[in-house]
């Protein structure tokens, strides 16, 4: 048999394929600043640094992206190497649990190199000391054998960039974070950006969107690409049965109904969330028994469902627990009780 011919290396600077992606195509992400959507200042604020630092010639300031998941933190970092012409190394908080996996990333580091590190709230305190030598001083300690004939080397390092995604900048120590010179924080999407978004997605994947059809996807897309994408590929999938691969208002429909999603954007743990509540006259409820009730972790409930529920306004939080607001029984298509209970969203 002939030798098959060799495959090509990827881009050096492609985004790398992640589990959290929901199984998007990386097709879809953006290979430019000018096809990003959304995020206008963030995007204008970056461009201006990486443009700046390149006619010094010098790495781009750390930077920190802070948001929801699903708002583009990773494309961003992406999009800032391919902007620099160097190299990006994506790795995550959870995955760095020594100084030792730090070490042997950072020394391999090119100059002018980006290093990504997701969900860098989660470094161990460790770690996390470990990178203050290297962000300001492009140098690292590194402990060689132990006991009475350890000694310390200091390596130095390549000048680079540190970009960190965080889903929850509060969690990350002052220090920490005083070293990023750059802070940036992405807001959830209105539906107009989200209907640009899904219409550059519908034609990269080749497939037919009416208007209509755009506008209830985004609609419900909880003010994330992530989830919006994910609508139209589920979309796709049904029009590509029923009507030759075109997605009408109805098929759009179809697919909110069969995934499970209200006209408010509210999936079937949303609701089972306030429902809960509403039985119990509106709340006020624990974390630790809403998320018994809707059989989840806490950190799901709380970084994943609470955040659009807060903010569409059908959720409270107080001091005593979360509780229903007039707007989440009427989603529901129930009254709030009569009483003081009521009166205290008005």
């Amino acid at each position: 048999m002939p030798p098959k011919a060799p495959v090509p290396d990827p881009a050096p600077f492609s985004p790398v394929a992640r589990e959290d992606d929901g199984g998007l195509d990386l097709a879809l992400r953006p290979r430019s600043f000018e096809g990003f959507v959304g995020q206008h200042q963030v995007v204008d604020n970056l461009r201006v640094a990486i443009a700046a630092a390149r006619q010094r010639e010098e790495p781009l300031d750390h930077t920190l992206l802070s948001g929801l998941p699903g708002l583009g933190k990773t494309t961003l970092a992406c999009l800032l190497s391919r902007e620099a012409g160097t190299e990006l190394r994506l790795t995550s908080g959870p995955a760095l649990s020594k100084a030792a996996d730090l070490a042997g990333i950072l020394t391999n580091l090119r100059k002018g190199d980006f290093l990504f590190v997701d969900e860098v709230h989660r470094l161990g305190p460790v770690v996390e000391e470990y990178l203050y030598a290297a962000m300001e001083e492009f140098a690292i300690d590194i402990v060689i054998d132990s006991g009475p004939a350890a000694r310390s080397v200091r390596v130095t390092l390549q000048p680079f960039t540190l970009v960190g995604a965080t889903t929850r900048e509060g969690l990350l120590s002052a220090p920490f974070r005083s070293r990023f010179g750059i802070t940036e924080k992405l807001e959830p999407y209105p539906a107009g950006d989200l209907r640009e978004v899904l219409r550059r997605s519908a034609a990269m994947l080749e497939v037919r969107i009416d208007e209509a059809a755009t506008a209830i996807l985004a609609e419900r897309g909880r003010g994330t690409p992530r989830v919006a994408n994910r609508f139209l590929k589920r979309a796709r999938d049904v029009a590509q049965l029923t009507t030759g691969g075109r997605i009408t208002e109805a098929v759009a429909r179809e697919t909110m109904d069969r995934l499970g999603v209200d006209e408010n954007g509210l999936s079937a743990v949303d609701r089972a969330l306030l429902a809960g509540l509403a039985r119990n006259g509106g709340g006020p409820m624990g974390l630790k028994t809403l998320a018994l009730l809707v059989a989840e972790e806490q950190d799901t409930v709380e970084e994943v469902v609470e955040p659009f529920l807060l903010r569409q306004g059908f959720l409270d939080r107080t001091p005593r627990g979360r509780r229903l607001t007039e707007r989440g029984f009427a989603a529901l298509g129930e009254k709030p009780p009569a009483g003081p209970a009521a009166t205290l969203f008005r």
